[in-house]
């Protein structure tokens, strides 16, 4: 029996929590994703429902290493030759990764499986009902919510473009992530002279500041 089984067995908790312990009594994850992230991509779906009670879907692909806001597309019908599009879209003048995470869900169809091939990345579906195995766009889409959608009325699918369009510049150049050291995405250089102005964001939900 392996010693995190009985060190398990001893302090009655299962033995991933043992083996993640770190110093201090503190869980870290596997450094291996830490060292990989700047290959790593994620995409998702989320459902916006308008003013007309018509449902809308937006589609993001999101950098793991930097937390950057790849792409955000909308559709009333997505469908696989959608989805491949967007990632072309995405990534045809950029690096592509080398690995893109994923659920299972079925619009997810063979010529996207094709596509990511033919892009030279790796698809990594996640576990069947796993959705925390795709946990950094989960959060994202959570935050695109709190943020922005949970605060408007949208009337259309050319308003939820503008929308998201907006909250994609707002998210990458201004807003803050404690794991990148309260810095954004795209770095900013600090600004220590001049005074301080402020620069409503989506009709001033929130707002960008800097020096001038």
């Amino acid at each position: 029996m392996a010693n995190c089984s009985i060190l398990a067995s001893m302090s009655g908790r299962p033995p991933w929590q043992n083996i993640w312990q770190g110093e201090g009594g503190h869980r870290h994850k596997d450094g291996s994703l830490r060292n990989h992230a700047d290959g790593i991509a994620s995409m998702d779906l989320f459902v916006v429902p308008t003013i007309s009670f018509r449902l809308l879907y937006g589609f993001l692909i999101l950098q793991h290493s930097r937390r950057q806001l790849l792409w955000l597309g909308v559709t009333a019908r997505p469908s696989a030759h959608w989805i491949a599009r967007q990632l072309t879209e995405a990534c045809g003048w950029q690096h592509a990764p080398h690995y893109i995470v994923r659920d299972r869900d079925c619009v997810y169809g063979e010529v996207v499986i094709q596509r990511l091939r033919a892009m030279g990345i790796r698809d990594r579906p996640i576990s069947p009902r796993s959705p925390w195995q795709n946990g950094h766009s989960e959060r994202l889409i959570g935050s695109i919510r709190r943020d922005c959608l949970d605060h408007v009325v949208v009337f259309g699918e050319r308003h939820l473009r503008h929308l998201l369009n907006s909250y994609q510049e707002y998210y990458n150049e201004a807003r803050t992530h404690l794991s990148l050291h309260k810095d954004a995405p795209i770095p900013r250089a600090v600004q220590t002279a001049g005074r301080t102005l402020a620069m409503p964001v989506l009709g001033g939900l929130h707002h960008q500041y800097f020096r001038a």
